[in-house]
C-alpha cells in the first residue's frame, strides 16, 4: 500500500513536468445534475491524459541507459513514450490491432517504437512482459505498480486543495491506479471527502473483483470507453479501492455518449468515453447527494471519426434524433404529403429514405425512412403520437 509520502514525493518529482489543471465549476453541468458540479480537466494534462504522471514518476528514476517497454490503448501509451523522451530513454509500446489512430501517430510521435498485437490491452500486457523478459527492458504497468499509482494520486493532493469543501470526487476506473492513488491522497488529507469509482457496464473489472472479494477477469468487454476496456485489475489496485474507495458504480454506453455530447455541447471540452464517465454517473444520477461533486475528466484523446459516431450516439440517447419508419400510399404526391406533415410539426429532416420494395410492404405501398431533429424524449413522443392521429402508419426504429 502506498502512503502520504509516497505520493507528495512523486508530485516534486513531476512538478517541473505535469500541467496545472485547476478545476473549473460547470453551470451547465450544476443545473443538468441538480447540484454544484466541478471539473478536474485531466483530459488538458501533456499527452492528453493524466497518465503522464505515474508514467514519469516510475521512468525518471531509472538510470539512462535502459529501455522501457509498456502497454497500452493509447494514453498510458503517450504517457510512458513522452516521459521516455524527457528522461532520454528508448521506448517500445505494444498497441492494440484496433487502436485509434490518432493515439498511434501520437505514441509514435513522442519517439515510441509501436507494435500492435493482440485485440485487448490485457494481451499487449503479456506480450510487453514478454518482450521485456527477452530484452531485459523494463515494463511499466499502467497501473499496477507503486510507484505509477502515486504518481496519478498528484490529482489527488491537487483535489484536496482547490476542493477543500466537495463532497465527492468521482473517478474513472481502468484497471485502478488513478482511482487508488486519488482516494489514497483523499484518505490521508480530506477524509471527509467521498470518493466513487465509475466503470463502463461493459467492462466492469473491477466491480466485480470487489463483489468476489478477489481479482476477476472478465470473459469480454463491450464498451466505446477504450481507455478503461481492461479485463482485470489488480492485486495492488484493488486492495487500495477496497480499503479508500466508498463504492463502485456503472454507467452504461447511453450513458457514456450522452456525457460525451453534453462535454462538447455545454462545457465546450472534447473528451474521449474514457474520459467523460464520471461526468455520466452524475449526469445519470447514479452518485447520491446533493453537495459539490468532483467529476476527474481523465482523457481527451478521442478519434475525430469515433467523435462523429459518439455525438450521433448521444443524441438520439438524449431524444435529439428521432428514426422513424412509416408506410404511406404509393401515389404522386404522398411523399410530399408526408413532409409537408414534418416541416408543420417544425421539425428538421436530417435524412429521408424511399423505398419500393419490402417483404412487409402491400403492392401499393412504399415505405419512408425519416431522421429527424428534436428537442428531448418528450417531443419525439409528441411527434410519433401527431403523425399517427393523422393516419400515418409509424413505427420507431432507432
Amino acid at each position: 500500500m502506498i502512503s502520504l509520502a509516497d505520493i507528495e514525493d512523486a508530485r516534486t518529482r513531476v512538478a517541473g513536468v505535469v500541467r496545472s489543471t485547476p478545476v473549473d465549476r460547470s453551470d451547465s453541468l450544476s443545473k443538468l445534475c441538480g447540484r454544484p458540479v466541478t471539473i478536474k480537466p485531466e483530459h488538458l494534462q501533456r499527452t492528453g491524459s493524466f497518465k503522464i504522471r505515474g508514467a514519469y514518476n516510475l521512468i525518471s528514476r531509472l538510470t539512462e541507459t535502459e529501455e522501457v517497454v509498456a502497454a497500452s490503448a493509447g494514453n498510458h501509451a503517450q504517457g510512458v513514450a513522452l516521459a521516455a523522451q524527457l528522461t532520454g530513454h528508448r521506448s517500445t509500446i505494444f498497441m492494440p490491432a484496433n487502436a485509434p489512430l490518432p493515439k498511434l501517430a501520437a505514441t509514435r510521435g513522442y519517439g515510441a517504437v509501436v507494435i500492435q498485437d493482440g485485440e485487448a490491452v490485457d494481451d499487449c500486457m503479456a506480450a510487453a512482459m514478454r518482450y521485456a523478459e527477452k530484452t531485459g527492458a523494463v515494463y511499466v504497468p499502467p497501473f499496477d505498480d507503486p510507484l505509477v499509482i502515486a504518481g496519478q494520486g498528484t490529482v489527488g493532493l491537487e483535489l484536496a486543495e482547490e476542493c477543500a469543501d466537495a463532497e465527492v470526487v468521482v473517478v474513472p476506473i481502468g484497471g485502478g491506479g488513478l482511482a487508488a492513488g486519488v482516494a489514497t491522497a483523499l484518505a490521508h488529507t480530506r477524509r471527509s471527502i467521498r470518493v466513487i469509482g465509475v466503470e463502463p457496464e461493459g467492462a466492469a473489472c473491477m466491480a466485480a473483483s470487489l463483489h468476489a472479494g478477489q481479482v476477476v477477469g472478465l470473459a469480454e468487454l463491450t464498451t466505446m470507453a477504450d481507455g478503461v476496456a481492461v479485463r482485470s485489475v489488480s492485486d495492488l489496485t484493488l486492495e487500495h479501492v477496497k480499503a479508500y474507495v466508498d463504492e463502485v458504480v456503472t454507467v452504461s454506453e447511453e450513458e457514456i455518449s450522452r456525457a460525451v455530447l453534453l462535454m462538447v455541447e455545454r462545457c465546450k471540452a472534447v473528451v474521449e468515453p474514457a474520459g467523460a464517465v464520471a461526468v455520466a454517473a452524475l449526469l445519470g444520477g447514479k452518485v447520491a447527494g446533493t453537495g459539490e461533486a468532483v467529476a476527474v475528466v481523465s482523457g481527451g484523446n478521442v478519434d475525430p471519426l469515433l467523435l462523429i459516431r459518439l455525438i450521433e450516439h448521444g443524441l438520439s440517447a438524449a431524444g435529439r434524433y428521432l428514426n422513424l419508419r412509416i408506410v404511406v400510399d404509393d401515389r404522386p404526391g404522398a411523399l410530399a404529403a408526408l413532409t409537408a406533415e414534418v416541416a408543420e410539426l417544425g421539425l428538421n429532416v436530417v435524412q429521408v429514405e424511399h423505398h419500393r420494395a419490402g417483404t412487409r410492404l402491400g403492392l401499393d405501398e412504399v415505405e419512408v425512412f425519416l431522421t429527424l431533429e428534436t428537442r428531448d424524449p418528450d417531443h419525439r413522443e409528441e411527434v410519433v403520437t401527431l403523425l399517427a392521429s393523422k393516419g400515418y402508419r409509424v413505427t420507431l426504429t432507432g
